[in-house]
């Protein structure tokens, strides 16, 4: 019935859907718990009033952060919350002291939004190599080029928002750092989806996505030995969501986040191989590639709006994808792609009735 073994019980601890919910990159499904620790801290706000309500959760809320520290690879004490990963960055860009006219290097597969951020502070774009078609960085290549030259500090997004590429960060800071360059992970969309421990000085991520957390919560990461420090100053905090951000981490981690990664992977390999030659669809990512994000490329002579569409035609079926145009990712092309992201209670039957659609649009 489920794609993987642990989607009943991942299935279990959620509100049945009303719709087949393959599109966890935009917003994961939180589990009843997860809910019920949000709202449960809303009525004692309402009851105690919101400085007595979030005194009362101090030892809960210092739980969460201990657990998401240890999943990100940081300490508690280097962790601050903000209400989205987008606003992570902007403050990061804010406060980080760096010099006029400074250079990022990003990889293929970079989030428009960010490049829009560094454009807008004046901060210089260069694209790092790729080793292969799939925009995967070339390190070997990326460690020459920081022979002779080094940027200001490289920025990269581990898992893209319009593609299941999953970046070698951890080797991207390991010849970054011997170049003595700063490297900042956006996290968005891999963690709780694939390993997160990665070294970086910096990283940022939301709560939304892989980790089924509740929205309008994300975090900001900054080690105590950054090569270029920067200091983030604490913001009002969203008390509940931090609460519900811990309880989904928690859950994570008594399933086993590792068990989760290699599950989630076998969900995209799964995908994949259902999906390909599916009409003139074209799977993007390597079959083996480590995430649970599929992209399709359409048919040859497709526009962004037929793409559009087919999403539309989808949602009418029942089935909720996401068209992913080209502004998430416009490094990486003009082509808009049927972005597909299910999480671990994908059932059989709902890929099938995807691949089913697909076909009736395709040549």
């Amino acid at each position: 019935m489920y794609c993987s073994d642990l989607g009943e019980q991942w299935h279990a601890a959620r509100i049945e859907p009303t719709i087949a919910h393959l599109d966890s990159a935009a917003a994961g499904r939180s589990s009843s718990a997860v809910i019920d620790t949000i709202t449960d801290h809303l009525w004692r706000e309402a009851e105690h009033g919101s400085q007595v309500a979030a005194q009362e959760q101090e030892q809960a809320l210092a739980r969460g952060r201990r657990a998401l520290a240890s999943l990100i690879g940081h300490t508690p004490d280097e962790l601050s919350y903000r209400d989205s990963a987008r606003s992570c960055l902007r403050v990061l860009l804010h406060y980080w002291n760096l010099p006029i006219a400074s250079t990022v290097w990003v990889a293929a597969n970079e989030f428009g939004p960010n490049l829009d951020q560094f454009e807008q502070r004046g901060i210089a774009v260069r694209a790092m190599p790729s080793r292969d078609v799939y925009g995967h960085v070339d390190v070997d290549a990326l460690e020459n080029m920081l022979q002779f030259e080094q940027p200001d500090f490289i920025h990269v997004c581990q898992i893209g928002a319009a593609g299941g590429v999953v970046q070698p960060v951890h080797e991207i800071v390991e010849v970054a750092h011997h170049a003595e360059v700063p490297v900042v992970v956006d996290m968005a969309q891999s963690v709780g989806h694939v390993p997160t421990v990665t070294g970086a000085d910096i990283v940022y991520g939301t709560a939304r996505k892989w980790l089924t957390g509740p929205r309008a919560i994300g975090f900001i990461a900054v080690r105590a030995d950054a090569i270029r420090p920067v200091t983030i100053e604490s913001s009002e905090r969203y008390v509940a969501g931090a609460l519900g951000l811990g309880q989904a981490v928690a859950e994570l981690q008594d399933i086993g986040q590792q068990v989760v990664y290699r599950e989630l992977a076998h969900i995209g390999r799964t995908v994949r191989e259902r999906l390909t030659g599916i009409a003139s669809w074209e799977v993007l990512e390597p079959v083996e590639e480590p995430s649970a994000l599929v992209t399709l490329l359409p048919p040859p002579g497709w526009q962004p709006s037929d793409v559009a569409a087919a999403q539309r035609r989808l949602q009418e079926s029942g089935i909720l994808v996401t068209c992913a145009d080209s502004w998430r990712a416009p490094l990486a092309g003009e082509q808009s792609v049927l972005r597909i992201s299910p999480h671990l209670d994908l059932r059989r039957s709902e890929l099938d009735a995807l691949a089913g659609q697909l076909r009736t649009m395709g040549y």
